[in-house]
């Protein structure tokens, strides 16, 4: 009996010892995961600043070639009506210039945090995926800056009585640039939540060509809404990539329930 005792006693010691040390492994694996998480965020806060400094030094170029090349195209007016306006406009294109520019550092960061938890097949379609939202999205950005900001600049600034001038405040346009180019780059997203509601299941292209006529009205209600002025020109021309797009879901829908099967 003493015997047995004592090998039941051994046992649960060592099993215990055991736990210990699965528990302190664990403890060690998270404190490690979040070391390397912080380290990875002070290297994006890091370029972060350092593109701040870096579009900072550039910031009179930046303003007046990019910033402020479509209200000049169209003949419009900028003034300021705060008393730090200027000095606020200027922080706000710095830091949202320099959040453009931190995007890819992140991206990859954040890339360098999960990679090691993932299988290769599961690397593989992030990438994809990573790489084919950012495209689709910074397409959308050079459409809207290119072509749909002017057009309705240019409507605004010739719509109305010549009495009433168009002098209009650089914090709004500031806003109405930002809110047009986010807009613009979500809508361009959506080949891309096409294919991903596809692969969950949630959708499929005999769907979505079904429902094509709905869509088409939907989109332009969004257009009117999305567009700030009621030119029917600037609402056809954000409606028009937005039709071509859902047409392009239903191609990439279809390819991939075709390669879902195969």
């Amino acid at each position: 009996m003493t015997t047995e005792s004592n090998d039941e006693k051994n046992n649960y010691s060592l099993e215990n010892e055991n736990t210990q040390e699965n528990s302190l492994l664990q403890e060690m694996n998270l404190l490690e995961h979040l070391e390397e998480l912080r380290k990875r965020i002070i290297y994006v806060v890091i370029f972060l600043i350092i593109s701040c400094i870096f579009i900072g030094i550039f910031i009179s170029e930046l303003m007046q070639k990019i910033f402020l090349a479509p209200a000049l195209e169209a003949n419009l007016t900028l003034q300021n009506l705060l008393p730090f306006g200027q000095p606020f406009l200027y922080f706000k294109v710095i830091l949202a210039s320099a959040t453009i520019l931190t995007t890819p550092f992140f991206l990859y960061q954040f890339w360098k945090f999960i990679a090691p938890a993932l299988y290769e097949n599961e690397k593989k379609w992030i990438g994809l995926a990573t790489f084919f939202t950012t495209f689709c999205f910074a397409t959308g950005i050079i459409f809207s800056y290119f072509i749909l900001i002017p057009s309705m600049l240019k409507f605004a600034a010739n719509f109305g009585s010549d009495l009433i001038a168009n002098n209009i405040d650089v914090n709004e346009y500031f806003g109405f640039i930002s809110i047009i180019l986010i807009a613009t780059g979500s809508v361009f997203e959506l080949p891309m939540i096409s294919f991903i509601l596809t692969k969950i299941g949630l959708i499929n292209s005999k769907t979505l060509g079904k429902y094509r006529r709905h869509a088409i009205i939907f989109i332009l209600i969004l257009a009117a809404v999305l567009t700030p002025t009621p030119d029917p020109i600037s609402q056809l021309i954000f409606a028009a990539p937005i039709f071509i797009l859902y047409e392009i879901s239903i191609f990439i829908s279809f390819l991939a329930i075709k390669r879902k099967k195969t």
